[in-house]
């Protein structure tokens, strides 16, 4: 294998593959990333045995062939090499050698061979939709997705294809997040699976703001391609969370008392100050909304207090409900409108987050002190 490439495009190739990679493996292999050089494109490959990453860039191949070189170690030396341009060359023992500039290094790796095979998903039922979409779907629903691993099928996100829409949920049973979005989805290509966790973080990583997604799915796997429209592709193909999600439905209330329009960017910024008064034994603030004021405060007797006062636009019954601060920043800061809407029936019922659009978040109280 004889090629030369850009240093930013051996990065970009390298950055979008190295994160799958475990440092607590115990195949030597899965810690080498997988080059593959035919048709004046690089092609970088690496695997947990869960996630495997595929990604392509342009680059100039004088001689066509395969090789695995250790992907942190590769990473390591060409983020710091100078000259723009690298030379790289595998020998038949899979020996790489790279030159840029006045600096030359020589890499032990193993043969491709050796390195896992990549699943191909046959009879897969798939779906096309803007990566922009997708992406937005992600960042929406995320942050609750549960770390309970006794839990396990709560470790990831739900996905529903039905007729026209597909909708995303995550819960980790004490909120939960569900975004829909209107998707041309045919009958044959309807259903659904659970993305697990580490593979929703990759495709957050990769998933650009233009160009398409392609979604391919089977029973226990599933495939995401993906390409930036300038020379750059890149798949991800994961096993799915195995076993049925929960009834998610029947914890959204059904109907709620009072609608309160707050301004989002100020909210975000009022509880994230109020949160530094809390603490692990007085982990919640307290919302009291009143004629045109919602009064946020935390108290912690070994902390202090905190108390934030915001004008809103609402003339119905006081009320006060407390939550943990963490379960509203992290909504409020995934989300990108100006308003949003806290429903809420009293103190100890689930409040519910909504924006103008296809996106609900309920999120269980905390006992008021």
């Amino acid at each position: 294998m004889n090629l030369s490439i850009s240093k930013d495009q051996l990065i970009h190739g390298l950055q979008s593959v190295q994160n799958v990679v475990s440092t607590r493996n115990t195949l030597p292999i899965l810690s080498h990333v997988l080059l593959r050089a035919e048709d004046n494109r690089l092609e970088f490959t690496a695997t947990d045995l869960d996630v495997s990453v595929t990604c392509s860039v342009e680059a100039s191949v004088k001689k066509k062939g395969a090789s695995t070189i250790p992907v942190k170690r590769l990473f390591g030396i060409v983020r710091e090499l100078a000259s723009p341009e690298i030379e790289m060359e595998v020998d038949e023992k899979n020996t790489c050698s790279l030159r840029a500039g006045a600096s030359f290094y020589k890499l032990k790796g193993l043969s491709a061979d050796e390195f896992p095979p990549t699943h191909t998903l046959n009879n897969a039922k798939k779906l096309t939709l803007p990566q922009e979409k997708f992406k937005g779907m992600l960042r929406k629903t995320s942050y609750a997705i549960s770390a309970d691993e006794s839990r396990y099928v709560l470790n990831g996100i739900f996905v529903s294809l039905a007729e026209h829409k597909m909708t995303l949920v995550a819960t980790d049973g004490r909120r939960l997040a569900l975004v829909d979005e209107e998707v041309d989805i045919s009958e044959a290509n309807r259903g659904e699976f659970i993305i697990p966790t580490k593979t929703v973080h990759e495709l957050a990583r990769l998933l650009g703001e233009k160009g398409d997604v392609e979604i391919r799915f089977t029973e226990n796997q599933a495939a995401f391609t993906m390409g930036d429209g300038k020379g750059f592709s890149a798949e991800v193909i994961s096993k799915l969370v195995e076993g049925n999600y929960p009834n998610y439905r029947q914890v959204i209330p059904s109907e709620t008392k009072e609608r309160i329009a707050l301004p989002r960017e100020e909210l975000l910024a009022a509880t994230h100050r109020a949160q530094i008064m809390t603490s692990d034994k007085a982990n919640s603030v307290k919302l009291a909304i009143g004629r045109n004021n919602l009064s946020i405060t935390a108290n912690s007797p070994e902390v202090g207090e905190a108390r934030e006062n915001l004008a809103i636009d609402y003339r119905g019954k006081e009320i006060a409900i407390a939550f943990n601060p963490a379960y509203l920043i992290e909504p409020l800061a995934a989300l990108t409108e100006n308003e949003v809407f806290l429903e809420l029936i009293d103190d100890l019922s689930p409040g519910v987050l909504k924006i103008d659009g296809p996106f609900l978040y309920v999120v269980m109280p905390m006992r008021l002190s």
